[in-house]
């Protein structure tokens, strides 16, 4: 396992790997070295699960759930930050202390630095900068991230950074093609497209997870008590499903520039 490249997704909370990356983490993990960095156990998520878990006891589930998740997905290493979840935006949680929107971020990004000193990374894979849809925690590990890569300097020459999300456009067909079927999509469907996600010129990369969908789908019902048995997923109109699944996006951030012309289907190609 040594002498195959690392990859590093570093997230916010037990589940956002599985909607960020979870496609392009189990693809990977069947020749890199695949590493999870979560800086939060998710402590003030929602328990859709009653008897699951209790708001004393939802970091140690988390943490657990969210390895489940790592083996299905072939990940082989778990880090945390061992920072506290912030909650949505404008709740108490912002204002708690270990929060982690509350941290000193040049120490929060020492955290990380340590990080891809220890583990070389080829590859980091993290938020991009609205966080998927505003969470504090999602934007804060982005830039976490960015500042980490930024400083660990030498130490990532051969490596890159990207951004994942979902395209704009992709997105606002998909919401478009779900009312029209009436899917209920919660707040999916409430997103903001014009304010979240990626432009769709800023996507660099679109790697294909066909083969990993089942393995993505596993992952989702391993985070029980975020989704419960919901099976939105599997109920999906094929179309639906193929355009939300199948395909996972980046954008380049730092490093040196993919070869090829735009889109790219591989973060390590040379």
């Amino acid at each position: 396992m040594s002498e195959q490249p690392t990859i590093m997704a570093v997230y916010a909370h037990p589940d956002d790997e599985v909607f960020s990356a979870g496609g392009t983490l189990a693809k990977y993990a069947r020749t890199c070295r695949v590493v999870l960095v979560s800086a939060t156990r998710g402590e003030l998520g929602e328990i859709r699960v009653p008897g699951s878990a209790t708001p004393e006891t939802l970091a140690e589930v988390r943490e657990g759930e969210l390895r489940e998740s790592a083996r299905i997905l072939g990940i082989h290493e778990v880090r945390f930050l061992d920072y506290r979840d912030s909650g949505m935006a404008g709740t108490p949680g912002n204002q708690d202390a270990r929060a982690l929107v509350q941290a000193d971020r040049a120490e929060a990004a020492g955290r990380l630095v340590a990080l891809f000193r220890e583990l070389r990374p080829r590859a980091v894979l993290t938020f991009e900068q609205t966080g998927g849809y505003g969470h504090p925690d999602h934007i804060t590990v982005h830039e976490l991230t960015t500042a980490a890569f930024d400083a660990a300097g030498a130490d990532l020459r051969a490596a890159r950074l990207f951004y994942s999300g979902f395209p704009r456009g992709m997105m606002r067909a998909f919401q478009e093609e779900a009312r029209a079927a009436g899917v209920d999509l919660g707040g999916l469907g409430e997103l903001d497209i014009e304010r979240f996600g990626l432009p769709d010129d800023a996507v660099d990369a679109v790697i294909d997870v066909r083969d990993f969908i089942e393995q993505k789908l596993a992952a989702f019902q391993a985070h029980q008590t975020q989704f419960g048995d919901n099976e939105m997923m599997r109920t999906l109109p094929p179309e639906l499903g193929r355009r939300l699944l199948e395909q996972e996006y980046y954008q380049q951030a730092r490093g040196a520039p993919l070869p090829g012309p735009k889109p790219a289907h591989d973060l390590l190609a040379e």
